[in-house]
């Protein structure tokens, strides 16, 4: 199997990222997406067997171990990446917030020898669209899939990225190589110009890191959907849900919608998906109802003003509201879905959607 590019693991030594402060911090009610039993239940209508708890962050950068550290107290979590600069302020970051659980390897995910498996699910956030042969990396991480595991990627979207890829494909052909250099040329542009207004807009070069992954990355692939999908079809997983902005919940017309945005060139997006391994599917009927354990402790306050969570699968979730948040607390223990009125179940239903709730057959 062909190893990742040592030019990409420079690139990393040199700028880590993201380069959020070391003391930035998130609620836990926010990670709620990162919680595993959540997740197993959504596609397997059960919780994790004890043997998959694991989690793996394949190429995790300076600062997701912690959410997802936040997020999964009771699971082991394997943090990978080829940057050991990365890995060093990764750890840096979990142990000044007090997470002490994660498990830092500096290596290639298309070794096999490195984190073996099996993992109950694998965050592969922003990596796949950096790497020579992005099939042979998904079916590297499909490997090391249990049974029922699931696994989540995001790659470029070529619409998204349609301005950015420009602009550093005609900076390679300058031979630009640094973040100062770039500022530089931008500083001289004139008003107006597609560099200048690139600059205006985005948020993504606002840091020297975010600056060098956006324009000086040296190796990076954009994807229409089609071309996505078959990569996706050559893994062997099954795609489960699109959680990038405004997807619909069904894949297949997901895709469908994205083919139509793709003819007036446009996108909703990185397109954003998550994978299963002989998945059980979720359960639709009977069952019982659980809390999200990443919503307990901010559930058990009284709240002056409806309290907004993050929304983590596609759309902005709603504000709860005392009896929203009141309904939720019901679900500290299980609750069998029978003794729910149909209004109730609705409701469950509703958020077990969202990953507020968890609905398992047993």
């Amino acid at each position: 199997m062909p190893a990742m590019p040592d030019s990409v693991r420079r690139h990393y030594e040199l700028y880590p990222y993201p380069d959020y402060p070391l003391l930035a911090s998130v609620r836990r009610c926010d990670t709620y997406a990162n919680n595993l039993e959540a997740l197993w239940a959504r596609f397997n209508g059960e919780l994790p067997p004890d043997h998959l708890r694991r989690i793996l962050i394949a190429g995790c950068g300076s600062f997701a171990p912690y959410p997802f550290a936040l997020a999964n107290p009771g699971s082991a979590i394997t943090a990978l990446d080829l940057s050991d600069k990365s890995l060093r302020r990764a750890r840096l970051h979990c142990l000044l917030h007090g997470m002490t659980r994660p498990e830092f390897l500096a290596g290639d995910l298309l070794d096999p020898l490195i984190a073996p498996g099996p993992f109950g699910f694998i965050d592969c956030y922003g990596v796949l669209h950096h790497l020579e042969d992005p099939l042979a990396g998904l079916v590297a991480l499909g490997k090391r899939l249990g049974e029922g595991g699931i696994l989540r990627v995001m790659v470029y979207s070529t619409y998204t990225r349609w301005e950015e890829d420009s602009i550093r494909r005609a900076l390679r052909l300058l031979r630009v190589r640094s973040p100062e250099h770039v500022l530089q040329m931008v500083a001289r542009s004139r008003k107006g110009s597609r560099l200048r207004e690139f600059f205006e807009q985005s948020e993504e070069v606002s840091s020297r890191s975010g600056l060098a992954d956006a324009l000086l990355h040296p190796l990076v692939t954009s994807f229409k959907i089609d071309r996505f999908l078959d990569l996706v079809g050559g893994s062997g997983l099954k795609p489960l849900l699109f959680a990038h902005r405004g997807a619909l919940s069904d894949p297949e017309q997901e895709a469908a919608r994205i083919r139509e945005m793709e003819e007036r060139r446009e996108s909703p997006g990185n397109f954003v998906l998550y994978l299963g391994k002989d998945v059980r599917g979720g359960c639709s009927e009977g069952g019982s109802f659980r809390l999200n354990r990443c919503l307990e402790g901010v559930l058990s306050r009284p709240h002056l003003t409806p309290l907004l969570i993050a929304g983590r699968l596609g759309e902005a979730n709603q504000p709860l509201t005392r009896r929203d948040c009141a309904f939720l607390r019901r679900f500290k223990k299980p609750v069998p879905a029978a003794a729910l009125s149909p209004e109730e179940l609705a409701m469950a239903e509703s958020y077990a959607e969202k990953l507020f709730l968890l609905r398992c057959r047993s």
